[in-house]
């Protein structure tokens, strides 16, 4: 069962905060290895940015690598974790399925390992699994779209990678909601894989093909900016409606600009800290502090109504 994020959160700085507090002085505590998807993407930049950051906080030294989706890479940076008998590892996990390999290769060699922002398809193996509450993001999202859009639309889809589960589950999310409006009319999808390159080649095909779309909804905010792009150049983005999720400071430009409805704040910037924090109460004690191996972490709309509150990246003050 997934746990709320909330009480995770308590409980993990309730833990951490002398630690915290005596950093500077503290001695070299060991590795902790973070490894995340793609660095150039500002939303797993600040995943690995903050997960160093906190490790380096409590004492530990700390490394970011990236294995942009590649299992084959993923499984030899792990490799190199082991080699240098890293105290745990902090992970975004490449593939659902294909990462349970490396992952149960780490846990073999006596290394923990937190999950962070994407699952893996077996539980047991990551000593935790920290995510965003994506169902529940989704939906806002999706209400926010048919908000700004109406209820009678034809629209398109952008979709992140087949091979991470919170594809699907934003799609799903969208669709729960979307469904509930038959005047709105989904006329084509395409998969992006959460790049803005990608999301601007196939905005380019489904222009093509659907011309007179009035809606783009998509699974993040790299897509959907891509998308952004794509209308600009064909002289349509002032008649279509587009929404994205992650949170990044380019999203939060692109609604300041009115550029972009809306976006789905996901609080990687928490539970990337709260993952660190879990780990060094492991190494500490052999416990992790929580019941459960899965906890969601819900997700916030970012709108032009609140979007000066957003003070740093992903984050929003309350």
């Amino acid at each position: 069962m997934f746990k709320t994020g909330k009480r995770l959160l308590i409980a993990a700085l309730a833990v951490s905060a002398p630690l915290l507090a005596g950093s500077a002085m503290a001695q070299d505590k060991g590795l902790i290895s973070v490894i995340v998807n793609d660095t150039s993407n500002p939303y797993w930049f600040t995943e690995g940015k903050i997960a160093r950051e906190t490790a380096e906080e409590l004492g530990y030294r700390a490394n970011v690598s990236a294995h942009k989706g590649d299992t084959n890479t993923e499984s030899r940076q792990i490799d190199t974790a082991i080699t240098n008998q890293a105290k745990a590892i902090i992970l975004d996990p490449a593939n659902a399925d294909g990462s349970v390999g490396a992952v149960r290769k780490a846990v073999e060699a006596g290394i923990p390992v937190f999950l962070v922002n994407a699952e893996i398809n077996e539980q047991g193996l990551a000593k935790a699994q920290l995510v965003s509450n994506n169902a529940q993001g989704a939906a806002l999202g999706a209400q926010q779209w048919v908000q700004t859009v109406g209820d009678s639309a034809n629209y398109v889809e952008l979709k992140g990678a087949p091979s991470d589960n919170n594809a699907a589950t934003r799609s799903n999310g969208y669709e729960t909601v979307l469904s509930q409006y038959p005047d709105l009319k989904k006329v084509g999808e395409d998969v992006a894989n959460w790049d803005r390159t990608q999301g601007f080649n196939k905005m380019q095909s489904l222009l093509q093909a659907n011309p007179d779309i009035q809606g783009v909804i998509s699974g993040n905010d790299e897509m959907a900016l891509g998308a952004i792009a794509a209308l600009k150049e064909a002289g349509k983005l002032d008649d279509v409606v587009v929404g994205g999720f992650d949170g990044s400071p380019d999203a939060v430009d692109a609604v300041k600009s009115g550029e972009l409805a809306y976006t789905v704040l996901q609080p990687v910037a928490i539970f990337s800290k709260a993952a660190v924090q879990m780990a060094d109460k492991f190494i500490t004690t052999g416990e992790t502090g929580v019941q459960g191996e899965k906890h969601l972490f819900d997700c916030i709309l970012i709108t032009p109504d609140n979007v000066d509150q957003y003070v740093s990246p992903f984050v929003l003050k309350p």
